[in-house]
């Protein structure tokens, strides 16, 4: 009989790359993990893994068995949802990832109603990049996730992990310079960025190469109310979501773009049924600003 941790030590490994990074997401040595992918070699009977010097490689027996891994941990889930409905409600701990602008508009208001919904439920936030949500799904760090995509960054398909959309927001050229309020009018000007590697990131530097420029960057932030705060400074152009207008200073022309951001609810697969996250989903939904309720 395979052992359902092993496997999910496996299928950690198919989607992290190395055991030491399955080590560390799971809080493991990297020993113990090595220890235990041994261990369902044989139990498999098969060679799962190819080892040259220090780096390892999935067999193909081992990816077709992480494939049957994904169905059987998401059956797992399913169980578990079904487990957890026949109780009284939805109680115990609810970790919930999150995005900066969501944390400080949307999550606030919704927490206030699972409290009155669900008096036994223990929420607990954590902010993170969408980016990174799915291996915290995955590695069981968090039960359910709010996460964002833009139209010139779609996100992409993750394996054991489901989502429900929530809303979409528009988008908006922060700017104090006059003129029209397109991206090709602001082509020359200086540009506020999120830092390198988030979606925010990725986004910007895509809609101004679809615009026909690539964006001179000079200052490279995160928070939304500083970017704003920056480009009320003159210190640039930026673009900034519907919810990261959260009082803006009023030097700033704000134009609306026609692209958006759109947000949605994520979890394992198999969990999307379990009353803790069915009601953090009607929470956020019943949370949003009307301009956001579709």
């Amino acid at each position: 009989m395979l052992d359902v941790r092993r496997l999910r030590l496996l299928r950690e490994l198919a989607h992290r790359g190395t055991i030491a990074a399955v080590a560390e997401a799971l809080a493991f040595s990297p020993s113990a993990v090595s220890q235990q992918l041994s261990a369902l070699e044989r139990e498999a009977g098969v060679a799962l893994l190819e080892r040259t010097g220090r780096r390892v490689a999935l067999t193909p027996a081992a990816h077709n068995l992480v494939r049957h891994a994904e169905a059987v941990l998401a059956h797992l889930e399913q169980a578990a949802a079904e487990l957890a409905e026949s109780r009284r409600g939805p109680a115990g701990p609810l970790r919930i990832g999150t995005f900066p602008s969501a944390a400080r508009v949307v999550i606030p208001p919704a927490l206030v109603l699972l409290a009155e919904r669900c008096p036994e439920l223990e929420p607990m936030v954590a902010e993170v990049d969408p980016a990174g949500v799915a291996d915290l799904l995955r590695a069981g760090e968090l039960d359910v996730a709010l996460v964002h995509d833009y139209d010139f960054v779609p996100a992409p398909a993750e394996s054991g992990i489901d989502s429900e959309p929530l809303f979409a927001e528009a988008m908006y050229l922060a700017t104090t310079a006059p003129g029209p309020g397109t991206l090709a009018a602001h082509s020359d000007a200086p540009w506020i960025l999120a830092t390198h590697g988030t979606l925010c990131h990725a986004m910007a530097v895509r809609a101004c190469q679809a615009a026909g420029f690539t964006p001179r960057i000079r200052h490279r932030v995160d928070d939304f109310a500083t970017v704003l705060a920056l480009v009320a400074a003159g210190q640039g152009a930026a673009l900034v979501p519907e919810l990261g207008l959260l009082d803006p200073p009023p030097t700033v022309r704000l134009h609306r773009l026609p692209m958006s951001r759109r947000t949605a609810v994520t979890f394992r697969h198999g969990a999307g049924g379990h009353p803790a996250i069915t009601a953090f989903g009607s929470a956020v939904r019943d949370a949003l600003p009307t301009a956001l309720r579709s």
